[in-house]
């Protein structure tokens, strides 16, 4: 007579695992998240030591916002986080493409990913605080300048849109760049080594590998890079808020939608701060769901647009 054995289910213990993470999500993120949504759809704001509502007023604090400067803010972020990525990602794309290139036989590749990496230790403030007196008008930059006799008179780095757009993106480029080499190194490094072999075998050159092998396979790295620099962008406040000291100077060409955001708590102004994060939200889901679309092809080796191109061959 054979005896049933008896069904041991571990999946309890892997649910009550993750129990503590979606009690945290849940008090500490989604409740927090919902309350903002909910304060947007009110007036609710202090003036002096009175305060004001919370009153339904609809979708007014939204259309306050479109009638203010936040466009003129959200141009002013896309304008620094280009400043800051453009360079970040093509240096980081050449530098981990050396790194993990065998023939170039670079030494001390260890060093330098150690040195490269350090700016992104760095405290985003203390970064800044650092920048801020390099580049004041009686900061070391201008004393080395004017002992080489290259400037007559203290450069105002600070009091300028270019100066001050330039030292935002530089330091945002420092501090991320390292970040960035290593995992597109980590991307390269996952490629099969044949292929790059048959690729020589068929007399592909350094840049046609580069263009048609390497950056194709590492597609779902380079999102997600694309990804959290885009989310980052859009958070972007404790640089020029240190730099510009709050002001977004010079005439508030360096101020930020958080910048923007904070000004509103500062004042007490939650219903309009709430309505500006659900501004955030939004506008950063639409731009990741287009970079996503953009860099995850289902297509990667050309064979649904043959089938459809011989499709329409056979129809005429």
């Amino acid at each position: 007579m054979k005896t049933k054995r008896k069904k041991i289910d571990y999946s309890k213990w892997g649910y009550l695992f993750i129990l503590p993470f979606f009690l945290c999500f849940f008090i500490f993120s989604f409740i927090p998240l919902a309350d903002t949504i909910r304060y947007s759809f009110f007036e609710y704001y202090r003036s002096g030591i009175k305060e004001i509502g919370p009153n339904f007023i609809g979708m007014e604090n939204y259309a306050s916002l479109l009638q203010s400067d936040m466009l003129k803010y959200a141009g002013n972020t896309l304008v620094l986080w280009m400043i800051g990525f453009i360079p970040q990602i093509v240096i980081a794309l050449m530098l981990a493409q050396w790194f993990v290139d065998s023939r170039l036989k670079i030494h001390g590749t260890q060093f330098f990913k150690v040195v490269i990496y350090l700016p992104n230790l760095i405290m985003a403030s203390a970064f800044a605080m650092l920048f801020f007196t390099m580049f004041s008008t009686n900061g070391p930059v201008n004393a080395i300048l004017s002992s080489m006799g290259l400037i007559s008179q203290p450069v105002d780095f600070l009091g300028s849109v270019f100066g001050t757009r330039s030292l935002v993106g530089f330091m945002n480029f420092l501090m991320w760049f390292g970040n960035t080499t290593i995992m597109l190194m980590a991307a390269i490094m996952g490629i099969s080594p044949d292929i790059f072999e048959a690729s020589e075998l068929d007399g592909c050159n350094s840049m046609q590998r580069f263009f048609h092998i390497t950056l194709p396979l590492i597609r779902p790295i380079l999102a997600y890079t694309l990804i959290t620099s885009i989310i980052g962008g859009l958070q972007m406040f404790d640089v020029p808020q240190i730099l510009t000291n709050g002001q977004g100077s010079p005439d508030r060409t360096s101020m930020t939608l958080i910048m923007f955001l904070n000004s509103h708590l500062k004042s007490k102004n939650y219903g309009m701060a709430g309505a500006l994060s659900v501004y955030l939200f939004i506008v950063s889901g639409i731009l990741c769901f287009i970079v996503y679309r953009i860099t995850n092809d289902d297509d990667a080796d050309g064979s649904k647009a043959a089938a459809r191109k011989a499709k329409r061959k056979r129809r005429k």
